[in-house]
């Protein structure tokens, strides 16, 4: 059976609540995250995995409604992959139109070219030890401003080493990203990340720790 992507009035909603952000330049700050259901990548750490297929259509006045109704500014739109969805496009402009700040967050798979200019491209490199390196569609990377965010997920050496080529090949530290290196959680040393981060020269790379597993270790959903 087909997967259900919703329509452009629907998406297929996971969850959405609100919490802090716990990744990337805005993290300590309150957010709503908006997960919606779906991936097509199948990476070995996602922690994310029952977004795969669990979820329920909703109309997108209510999830504005919903989003509205915490009277937080930032809001993310997550998943799964939320640009696998043809109702994230209106659902992020309409965000904006409402006068949020507004985070996609994408596996980098889907072309993020027919997003709002408005909206934060928040952009999940994949390294060789998620199992999804050769999805990644290099016009995405072409495409990244200065306000947009690079995540690289590493688990181990070989990691490292292919998010510099990555790095280079785009010039991403010349375009003025944030560049986030996040630790795969109970893999690869923090501190052994950060001297690597230090060493490495990249005027602009960040330690990326994912705040929701320090403050609600035991929990899975809803932070």
């Amino acid at each position: 059976m087909a997967r259900d992507l919703g329509t452009a009035d629907e998406i297929v909603l996971n969850e959405l609540y609100a919490s802090v952000q716990g990744e990337g330049t805005r993290a300590g700050r309150p957010c709503v995250f908006v997960r919606l259901t779906g991936c097509g990548l199948r990476c070995t750490w996602c922690d994310t995995a029952y977004a795969f297929e669990e979820g329920a259509r909703r109309p997108l006045a209510g999830v504005l409604q919903a989003v509205a109704d915490f009277g937080i500014e930032l809001v993310l739109l997550t998943g799964g992959e939320p640009l696998e969805q043809p109702g994230c496009l209106p659902l992020a402009s309409a965000l904006c139109d409402a006068g949020h700040e507004v985070l996609v967050e994408t596996g980098g798979h889907v072309d993020t070219a027919p997003l709002d200019p408005r909206v934060v491209r928040v952009l999940d490199v994949k390294c060789p030890g998620s199992g999804m390196h050769t999805r990644n569609l290099p016009r995405n990377l072409s495409a990244l401003r200065a306000s947009d965010e690079v995540k690289f997920v590493v688990s181990d050496e070989a990691d490292l080493s292919f998010a510099l080529d990555v790095i280079a090949e785009h010039e991403l530290d010349a375009v003025g990203c944030p560049l986030l290196f996040s630790p795969v959680h109970g893999e690869l040393d923090a501190a052994k990340l950060s001297e690597f981060l230090v060493a490495s020269g990249l005027k602009h790379a960040r330690l990326n720790l994912q705040l929701h597993k320090y403050i609600w270790p035991a929990a899975e959903r809803g932070v």
